[in-house]
């Protein structure tokens, strides 16, 4: 098959704080080639996910639906009743890639299920389940055994202690191993043999791909080799401005999620060390996608791949005394990195102000193989933003949603470029002034002086769950002003 549709890769990271690039205004922590990937293309400055929690996300940047409508809310560790895997009626956009005539590929993180893999989803590549790197995966041992490194393991943990006295979860240790041994490594180089063979028998059947790099990482926990773990001084990382939480006037919930992750147990230098080996493992990732940029160069696939790069989400790294995810809507997690570079199409060096999601991603892709986007899909594609048009009707806002992870704890808010209004059902409600507040600390949505803004909001987040179908709203229609 000939075509001249260009190739796509998408580089997906999770947990990852876009104020850990350089691109995004980090002056420590090191990521050239993530800043090179910005410089020559576009830096979407108003980039969010739509809900903060793996799975849930990542089947809706499969099928370009909002989680209520696809159904997979929770990841299956933690599952609190609903679907383990993605309904068969759903239609991944790699299929209608495939049947576009693309090739489609995926190497790492899956996290959409627990037994139907990417196979079911029509992209080729092994099934690595599970929210954390599988250590004990058959292909992750052959490459061990292959390149004589040790098998995995680590040493000098660093724990906080639990509420009940024991323990913690580990958020970060030291790798008894070469960085050849890293996962990050690994999927690298599982990404660069898979673009040489796209590479080389595209040349003779003329056939494009669609391939995609999830990372596992930087997720905690931090497992990183001794010279990645003290890459940074830990002298360097001063308090986030979010630190100052004192949990006033906030939902109960955040309280106790601080005591799940015993955040103020640990001393606040084995904090600054935990920040510093969170920035290591940015600079690893950073260095893998280099060399899977490298390739694509080297195989004279630049001028003809659009390359995505975004998270699934953020963390929050100690950003209001909290670690990991949760049910908090702050921008720590759902405020995300997206940068994409399509020569040609991309206009190099600019930045984006339009409100965009993941969602808006499966749509892109389809866009930029020159296919029509279904009518049920939810997102819209961004290929007019990348060529600096900004259509009239574009969405000023987004909307996010969580369902629990633990535990059910339904939330929906919406965010403007201004403010942040969230719906807690179970506890008291938020409102951010980000003007005044961009760190929001201080909920004001009880504050009279913002009752029209507040009523205009909810009146906004109402007709859009009436709109998307989200059942949430019969809660909202008989507790506030939404008509």
């Amino acid at each position: 098959m000939t075509t001249d549709r260009p190739n796509m890769l998408l580089l997906l990271t999770d947990q990852h704080r876009r104020d850990s690039l350089g691109c995004y205004g980090n002056a420590i922590c090191r990521t050239p080639h993530l800043d090179r990937l910005a410089a020559e293309g576009v830096r979407f400055t108003e980039s969010f996910t739509n809900t903060a929690i793996c799975t849930a996300v990542r089947a809706t940047l499969l099928t370009g639906l909002e989680p209520h409508q696809h159904g997979m809310l929770a990841n299956f560790e933690r599952n609190v009743g609903y679907p383990w895997e993605l309904p068969e009626q759903l239609v991944p956009f790699s299929h209608y890639l495939d049947e576009a005539g693309y090739r489609c590929g995926v190497v790492g993180k899956w996290h959409l299920g627990l037994t139907r893999g990417p196979e079911e989803s029509g992209f080729e590549g092994p099934h690595f389940a599970g929210w954390d790197a599988p250590k004990q995966h058959p292909a992750y041992e052959a490459y061990l055994e292959e390149h004589q490194l040790p098998r995995w393991s680590v040493r000098d943990e660093i724990r906080g202690t639990f509420p009940n006295g024991e323990p913690s979860i580990a958020i970060g240790g030291i790798y008894e191993g070469p960085v050849e041994g890293t996962y990050p490594y690994f999927l690298a180089e599982l990404t660069i043999e898979r673009l040489r063979t796209y590479a080389r028998e595209g040349a003779t059947t003329g056939q494009p791909f669609f391939l995609r790099t999830d990372f596992f990482g930087p997720h905690l926990p931090y497992y990183l080799p001794q010279e990645y773990a003290d890459m940074y001084d830990p002298a360097l990382v001063e308090r986030a401005p979010s630190m100052a939480e004192t949990f006033e006037g906030k939902p109960a919930v955040q309280r106790w999620y601080n005591g799940h992750w015993a955040f103020d147990t640990y001393a606040w230098e084995a904090w600054q060390k935990l920040v510093a080996m969170y920035w290591g493992y940015v600079t690893l990732i950073d260095q893998q996608i280099g060399r899977i940029l490298d390739t694509v160069d080297e195989l004279g696939l630049r001028d003809n791949t659009a390359v995505f790069f975004s998270a699934d989400h953020a963390g929050f790294v100690g950003g209001h005394r909290l670690a990991d995810k949760g049910p908090a809507m702050y921008d720590d997690i759902y405020r995300i990195p997206m940068l994409i570079r399509w020569p040609g199409i991309a206009r190099p060096g600019t930045d984006c102000a339009a409100m965009v999601t993941l969602m808006d991603l499966m749509p892109t892709f389809l866009d930029v193989a020159g296919l029509r986007v279904p009518e049920h899909v939810a997102g819209r594609s961004i290929v007019p933003l990348l060529k600096g048009d900004l259509p009239a009707d574009w969405p000023t806002e987004v909307y996010l949603q969580f369902h629990g992870h633990h535990f059910p704890y339904p939330q929906r808010g919406i965010r403007t470029h201004t403010h942040k209004l969230v719906i807690n059902p179970p506890d008291v409600n938020e409102l951010y002034d980000l003007m005044i507040d961009p760190h929001e600390l201080h909920n004001v949505y009880e504050d009279p002086a913002y009752a029209r803004v507040r009523d205009a909001l909810m009146r906004r987040l109402y007709a859009h769950l009436e709109s998307s179908g989200d059942n949430f709203r019969h809660w909202m229609a008989t507790m506030f002003r939404v008509h």
